[in-house]
């Protein structure tokens, strides 16, 4: 089994990883899907990656059918809208993996692909997404993580992504317990991502301060009472340097920032989701939540009164 034709489905803060190792060792056997308006505008202007220019071929789904490997790296309330075109280019042999680094994603895709022709995975990259550029630091990124739901063995496609990534610049490795390396990623970024999120404030700030790394915490223990409920536990988080600069701004702070909508439906939505269905109250997680929902009503002019 080979994997010779890749189509990446979302060119953000992620997706631009891909672009970057991909897109130059397998030339045109490489596309990024899109359609209308958003097609002119990624063929013309392609997107900056690290301060350089990359261009790349862009197809539409219909373009892209029968690709080996579908990569989705769209935000949550495009996860729909994905499994669409994902629908298009699918064929009995096409493997896809979701990039959202939740817990419910390949859930969602299953249900309309067929849980068959996806692959777990998760990410961890510091990666910044403003207008038409993406920023990274390739050598702190340790990159894409991924594994079969039901078995911890190396599948012969397992053993062909790693070929195949091993021909780009992507860092990539097999986990034999994917479902556990999902849910330790999902809990990082609950108790990460969402306390800065809420204070505006670099990433050096869970050193810099008690009283945000309590926050922090606080989600931690309410995760992982979660997981284990679900059948999968996992350890404590490691409260250690990730090697990156202590004003970076995670995922959902640079959302804010930017004034888009945030990821918190995929982080505290589906946590509580979860919760309700094993009787476990989480009010961290809860407070939290309508915290950050609060703040978009901010950034959409909600509360500019003018009395």
């Amino acid at each position: 089994m080979e994997i010779r034709t890749v189509a990446l489905i979302g060119a953000g803060a992620i997706g631009g990883y891909f672009i970057w190792g991909l897109a130059g060792a397998l030339g045109d056997d490489f596309c990024v899907v899109a359609d209308g308006a958003r097609k002119e505008r990624l063929t013309r202007d392609g997107l900056v990656i690290n301060g350089e220019k990359a261009v790349f071929p862009v197809k539409t789904p219909e373009e892209a059918k029968g690709a080996d490997l579908v990569l989705v790296a769209t935000k949550y309330a495009g996860l729909p809208s994905a499994c669409g075109e994902v629908q298009k280019i699918l064929t009995d042999q096409t493997i896809v993996i979701s990039l959202l680094n939740g817990v419910d994603s390949e859930e969602i895709l299953g249900d309309a692909i067929g849980k068959e022709h996806v692959v777990n995975a998760y990410m961890i990259i510091s990666s910044e997404h403003r207008e038409n550029a993406v920023t990274f630091n390739p050598a702190v990124t340790t990159g894409l993580f991924f594994g079969e739901r039901d078995t911890k063995e190396k599948t012969k496609r397992c053993q062909a992504l790693e070929r195949l990534f091993a021909r780009g610049q992507c860092r990539a490795q097999f986990v034999p317990d994917i479902l556990s390396g999902q849910w330790q990623k999902f809990c990082r970024n609950i108790c990460y991502n969402l306390p800065q999120a809420i204070l505006s404030v670099g990433i050096g700030a869970y050193e810099d301060s008690a009283h945000v790394m309590a926050i922090s915490e606080d989600l931690e223990k309410e995760v992982r009472t979660v997981a284990k409920a679900c059948g999968c536990p996992i350890p404590p988080v490691r409260r250690s340097n990730m090697g990156y600069r202590k004003n970076a701004r995670y995922s959902t702070l640079q959302d804010l920032d930017a004034k888009r909508p945030t990821e918190v439906d995929m982080f505290c939505g589906v946590l509580m989701k979860k919760a309700e269905e094993h009787g476990i109250e989480v009010p961290v997680t809860r407070t939290v939540y309508h915290l950050i929902k609060a703040l978009e009503e901010k950034n959409e002019g909600k509360f500019e009164y003018t009395d």
